[in-house]
């Protein structure tokens, strides 16, 4: 067999593997799509995917123009979209050329897009790892690829339809096209006495531009990747410096890639006035045109210090990058300030960010819990890529380091970033196979061939005739020794590989098997939005028009609709209603914002945030208001000093078998904020009943953080009072204390006084509370009504009934001789009915009141 017959072979068997491992890609990730697609369309997985339908929708309804302004969420401001329009448009001519104009149809169609981009990362990973080292680097990369798991994985699956997987695609196609530059201007040098030495590579720099261009397109991010170049560059110029190597290829590459992407970003267009890294504004032109100038700059020193030892450039470089700190610091306060928000855009973190699932920490356990022996693979990958440059001198290996290193570092920061680890992974393995197996390649020949020698030899006959003869056996060549130590390495990271296998996969296919019966919206929220959207005025705005922020005014009959950020866009899609804030954390922080709102002690106060906002529901649940879900989120925002502290004691309990647990204890404080008064109470007044009366001592001296429980009783609450007054002062000063608590979102430990202005028109059907006898509905919604007055002393009450057939009542104590009451007796606030009039309890005097008194503030008596 020739050659080229061999390598007409071994291409056949690598492009038959690689549709394999794109195959095997696809299919695990479609193992959703069986329980999460209906008649009714597809159950997305996450938050941003449900905005992302909502883009897809407009964009297949107005022949693609993307929707840069959306007053449809973040009310009554509206939103300029941050992300780009490549992956919707995308999804949008798959769901065009599909013939998909429904929504289920669109969302089934869309649904598609990620495990097709994944399917496509692994012929991509595998060029990346072949241009780097070889095709069985390639090899092994497009095989982990297929299989590394943690975001990367999650965020590919069937129904998660967000760009997330299409920023990993173009920044690894955009990597690909500035590796493949760098191995052509390896064997082709770039001199600028030569014009002919520019043609090819600059070619090939123009094709880098345009895939970090489509980068740009998915998402402003991708100017994270402007950065590993930038650190690249730096540093190749150092080490070019010391190896007297010319650096010209580095300023042809910078040059022609940025200026690519700059004209690429105005033929798009700069939609933010400021100038934002994580915004399409100038801030992505300054910074390109900066990258170039540093090039240009960092080259003119080699040029000038070319006759002086290497130390003197090292020196250079790091005096100008001192210069150019204090000169923006001065002379360019505006641009350095967008400098130092670019890199807290990308690194930043802040108590509120710990709130928010994907900006947390990345830790050793998370790590682990996401890659396993991926992490150890991709360490090793990491000392033989150092390896690989020592030996070869090429600096693609310079690159993968700079590009793993950077990645590595943000994935600390915000485990956001995993979903592009998991590339670097797969592509540090590939050399690592490689560069092992290349290593003991030798000895596994000798393995091989002596294997082929023992198919080959004849059988021995014994011989008929004594002495020499004819059928006497030939000798065999003598065996060269095998340097087993050589194979050791090749061998352990076969094992290490194969283990990462066994492990990823089956986890891999249980996320699937998991996300098939789970989807991302839980049915009694899309039970409450598809009742709101079905029984709540229309706001005025076209769901599915394209507005323009500067032509564009909220209509009269908008409003707003208040609930934490993590539902906005469900509100959105589902109810077709905006809400105040959104996933974007947009309406969450500030004096008017979400957090505020749900965790002020005053009415007047919560009132006067949706007044501001023109807002008209509030939509609550059972994760807001529980200690162990959103509640912490809310106080975190509202005060990231205090956080949830005021609202949730904590203390250490000594169990029955000398064990410890913490328990939690709701405050006071707690049953008096927004979210409790709306979603516990249903805005009525509530006065205790038995409260927990606890004895504690302080934890500091046994070495706890927690103060330690020594009493718990269940108590009256004019009993537990006097008790604890009783004990406080007769243990002050000795680390004892005494405290009334409640460990029940339905019982206070003190009273909480009515809401006048909000009543319940909807409940989900589930009870969260149903094993402990007690009703508590998953999902509330409340609308914020002017209120009728009755005039009157005492206790007013009504009773009322939802559709749910849970049955409760209102009551309210007035205040300087009038009640403020927010349900009509006369028909269906919603759909809770009253079952009678108001009446005064201390009087027996009733009211009936109207729907037209309680919409527009009118006097009963």
């Amino acid at each position: 067999m020739d050659f080229q017959s061999s390598l007409n072979k071994r291409n056949l068997i690598v492009l038959i593997l690689i549709i394999v491992f794109a195959y095997f890609a696809f299919w695990m990730r479609m193992i959703p799509a069986e329980g999460l697609v209906s008649s009714a369309g597809v159950d997305l997985l996450g938050n941003d995917p449900w905005y992302n339908l909502r883009e897809i929708e407009v964009m297949v309804s107005n022949s693609l123009q993307y929707p840069w302004f959306d007053p449809m969420t973040y009310y009554p401001y509206g939103t300029d979209n941050f992300w780009g329009p490549l992956f919707p448009m995308i999804a949008s001519v798959m769901c065009i050329l599909a013939g998909a104009s429904t929504r289920p149809e669109i969302m089934y169609v869309s649904s598609f897009l990620p495990p097709l981009m994944a399917a496509a990362m692994v012929p991509v990973t595998y060029f990346v790892a072949e241009r780097v080292y070889n095709w069985k680097a390639g090899l092994a990369a497009a095989f982990i690829v297929s299989f590394v798991g943690g975001q990367y994985f999650y965020r590919s699956l069937f129904a998660f339809v967000d760009h997330h997987i299409a920023e990993v695609f173009f920044s690894t196609l955009f990597c690909l096209a500035y590796i493949a530059y760098l191995v052509y201007v390896n064997k082709h040098p770039v001199d600028f006495r030569d014009k002919e030495s520019l043609k090819i590579p600059a070619l090939i720099a123009v094709g880098s531009g345009i895939a970090y261009t489509l980068g740009l397109y998915v998402m402003p991010t991708m100017a994270l990747f402007a950065l590993l170049v930038a650190i690249f560059t730096g540093l190749m110029f150092i080490i070019n410096s010391y190896r007297n190597v010319s650096s010209e290829y580095l300023v042809l590459a910078n040059t022609v890639t940025f200026l690519v992407a700059i004209a690429g970003l105005l033929v798009l267009g700069l939609h933010h006035s400021g100038t934002s890294m994580i915004r399409y504004s100038m801030g992505h032109v300054y910074a390109y045109l900066a990258l170039i100038v540093g090039t240009l700059v960092l080259y003119g020193l080699r040029r000038a210090l070319n006759e002086k030892p290497w130390h003197y450039y090292l020196g250079s470089v790091i005096a100008f990058g001192v210069v150019a700190i204090a000169f923006m610091i001065v002379a360019m306060p505006d641009f350095y300030g967008t400098f130092l928000s670019g890199l807290a855009g990308f690194f930043g973190y802040s108590a509120q960010l710990t709130t928010i699932e994907e900006a947390q920490n990345w830790s050793l356990d998370k790590a682990w819990s996401s890659f396993n022996v991926g992490i150890i693979l991709m360490i090793l990958g990491l000392f033989a890529s150092v390896f690989l440059y020592l030996k070869e001198k090429k600096e693609t290996f310079i690159f993968i380091l700079v590009w793993s290193l950077l990645i590595i570092y943000s994935t600390t920061i915000q485990v956001r970033y995993e979903y592009y680890l998991g590339v670097n992974i797969a592509i540090l393995t590939g050399i690592l196979t490689a560069c092992t197996l290349s290593y003991g390649w030798s000895e596994i020949e000798k393995i091989l061939s002596g294997l082929k020698s023992e198919q080959q030899a004849p059988p021995q006959e014994e011989s008929k005739k004594k002495g020499k003869g004819k059928n006497q056996p030939k000798a065999l060549p003598k065996k060269k020794p095998v340097n087993s130590g050589k194979i050791i390495p090749f061998a352990a990271v076969v094992v290490f590989i194969a283990a990462f296998a066994y492990v990823m996969v089956p986890v891999d296919i249980n996320t699937s098997e998991v996300m098939k019966n789970y989807g991302g919206m839980t049915y009694d929220w899309k039970e409450a939005l598809e009742w709101f959207g079905e029984n709540s005025p229309e706001t005025g705005i076209d769901y599915y028009a394209i507005y323009d922020r500067a032509d564009y005014t909220n209509p009269p009959e908008s409003y707003g609709v208040m609930s934490w950020w993590d539902y906005g866009h469900w509100i959105t899609f589902i109810s077709e209603r905006p809400p105040n804030a959104n996933p974007f954390q947009e309406g969450v922080a500030g004096s008017n914002g979400a957090a505020a709102y749900f965790i002020q002690q005053s009415e007047e106060e919560s009132n006067a945030i949706l007044d501001n906002l023109n807002t008209r529901y509030v939509i609550t649940d059972a994760e807001m208001d529980s200690g162990d879900g959103k509640f912490w989120a809310m106080s975190t925002w509202y005060d990231p000093e205090v956080q949830s502290a005021p609202y949730l004691e904590h203390f250490l309990n000594i169990n029955s078998d000398n064990s410890y647990s913490v328990v939690t204890f709701y405050t006071p404080e707690y049953y008096n904020t927004m979210i409790s008064r709306l979603h516990n109470f249903d805005g009525s007044m509530v006065d205790p009943s038995q409260v927990v009366y606890i004895e504690y001592v302080d934890g500091a001296a046994y070495g706890s953080p927690y103060p330690i429980l020594s009493a718990a009783t269940m108590l009256g609450f004019n009993e537990a009072e006097a008790k604890a007054e009783e004990f406080n002062a007769a243990n002050a000063g000795t680390g004892k204390a005494a405290e009334i608590l409640s460990w029940n979102v339905l019982v206070p430990d003190g009273k909480v006084p009515a809401l006048q202005h909000y009543r319940l028109i909807h409940e989900s059907p589930t009870n969260i509370l149903e094993a402990n006898n007690q009703d508590l509905k998953y999902v509330k919604v409340f609308e914020y009504v002017p209120g009728a007055v009755i005039n009157g002393e005492g206790t007013i009450k009504i009773d009322l009934e939802t559709g749910t057939g849970r049955q409760f009542s209102y009551m309210q104590e007035s205040v300087d001789g009038r009640f403020i009451v927010p349900y009509s007796t006369t028909g269906a606030n919603g759909d809770v009915m009253p079952l009678g009039d108001y009446t005064i309890v201390e009087t027996g005097e009733t009211f009936s009141v109207s729907e037209d008194a309680v919409m527009n503030g009118l006097t009963i008596n």
